[in-house]
């Protein structure tokens, strides 16, 4: 379980890049190695049987916390502003948690209509048999007519995963907050670094630690973090349903959380100029990118965010499915897998008109997801042309570009 973090060294005021040189860091406990070691262990010796009865002891258990869990904890609790951060295997599990740690039988939520799908498919099953009811809303409508008496909590995801639709965060937790309910976001896209969710009204913030903070797709984590309202609610939760992440797992995500700031400078330039790039590909109907002026929800984004990260999605031109597997077979850079936020570019085909209830997704033709890596600009259009090569050439209704 995660303790309250030491101060960063110095002013409190560093910048984002500094915090995360130096949250979690306490050279001097652990003999002046720079990084912390990685405890392996679940039972914690007492010194002496009046220790023992008194519970004198900064540890007590594995399961509860360890110097490598704090390490870790205290540089996101850090880096997010709040007051508190629990550690768990998976974003899944981060996204739980939270949901858990605020709803219970005869509760009511209210959950975005674009969010991701696992969280859906979780409070349509398990959440229902547990007797939490949830409705679905769609980004920019005006949803205070869903709250009932019983409603706990807005579930939010800014932007919309697949589709990067755009929500008005402060706004929207001003109105929970009226109606008495916490907010809870999905904040993965944009990480504490590029969006500060406490700072704009959010209750808990939730990371899938797997994509950006480890960067090197090689772990599964999570991580939620609470303001000072519910922090006690969520340690609580954390520790009844026994989660813990393991300790070599932190530790990767505690090394790739110190380059996170310069990663996603290069993920964002990367994947801006590809998304340039692609707006005037004659196969591309539309680019989802909430930092294009293009897109209708740019000024929501432009006014709250810091940056962007390397994940948007494209929609093409009406062509056929082969077309599209073409397409995808021709690529050698953009790996096809479900994931995103390593130092690899990838892609993905996706249709998320099956996962909406409250809006319409109606693209003009087929839509793809794609992660913008740490490769080379040049390299990752040519594997682009590449695919849409063969995409014309399975399909003769796409021009070819001048």
């Amino acid at each position: 379980m995660a303790r309250t973090p030491a101060k960063t060294p110095g002013d409190t005021k560093l910048g984002p890049n500094t915090i995360l040189a130096t949250a979690g860091r306490h050279p001097f406990e652990y003999h002046g190695f720079v990084n912390p070691p990685v405890y392996h262990g679940s039972t914690v010796l007492y010194p002496t049987a009046d220790d023992l009865f008194a519970h004198r002891s900064r540890y007590s258990y594995g399961r509860r916390g360890t110097p490598t869990t704090e390490a870790l904890s205290d540089a996101i609790t850090t880096l997010e502003g709040g007051a508190g951060t629990v550690l768990v295997p998976s974003g899944l599990a981060a996204i739980t948690t939270a949901i858990l740690s605020v709803a219970g039988a005869g509760d009511h939520i209210l959950v975005i209509d674009s969010t991701y799908a696992p969280t859906r498919h979780f409070c349509d099953t398990t959440l229902k048999r547990l007797g939490v009811e949830t409705t679905y809303y769609a980004a920019g409508e005006d949803f205070s007519a869903l709250f009932r008496e019983n409603t706990r909590a807005v579930f939010t995801e800014s932007p919309g995963s697949l589709t990067f639709e755009m929500q008005d965060i402060p706004a929207l937790a001003e109105l929970a907050h009226k109606r008495g309910a916490a907010v809870l976001m999905d904040n993965t896209w944009a990480t504490p670094l590029l969006f500060a969710a406490h700072a704009h009204g959010v209750d808990l913030s939730i990371q899938a630690g797997t994509k950006y903070f480890s960067g090197h797709s090689d772990v599964m984590m999570g991580s939620v973090s609470a303001n000072a309202d519910y922090w006690p609610r969520l340690r609580d939760t954390h520790g009844n349903l026994g989660l813990c992440a393991g300790p070599d797992d932190i530790n990767l995500v505690l090394r790739g959380l110190r380059t996170l700031g310069v990663r996603l400078e290069r993920h964002q330039k990367s994947g801006l100029e590809i998304a340039h790039w692609l707006e005037e590909r004659p196969e591309v109907a539309a680019v989802l990118h909430p930092a294009l002026e293009s897109h209708p929800s740019h000024a929501l984004w432009k006014r709250d965010f810091r940056g962007a990260c390397g994940l948007f999605s494209i929609v093409l031109k009406p062509v056929s499915e082969a077309a599209v597997r073409a397409f995808l077979d021709a690529l050698s850079l953009f790996g096809m897998g479900y994931s995103w936020g390593g130092y690899e570019s990838l892609i993905i085909p996706f249709d998320a008109r099956p996962l909406r209830t409250a809006s319409t997704w109606a693209p003009e033709g087929p839509a793809l997801r794609l992660h913008i890596g740490l490769e080379d600009v040049e390299d990752l259009r040519a594997d682009l042309d590449r695919g849409f090569a063969a995409l014309r050439a399975a399909d003769d209704g796409i021009a070819s570009p001048k």
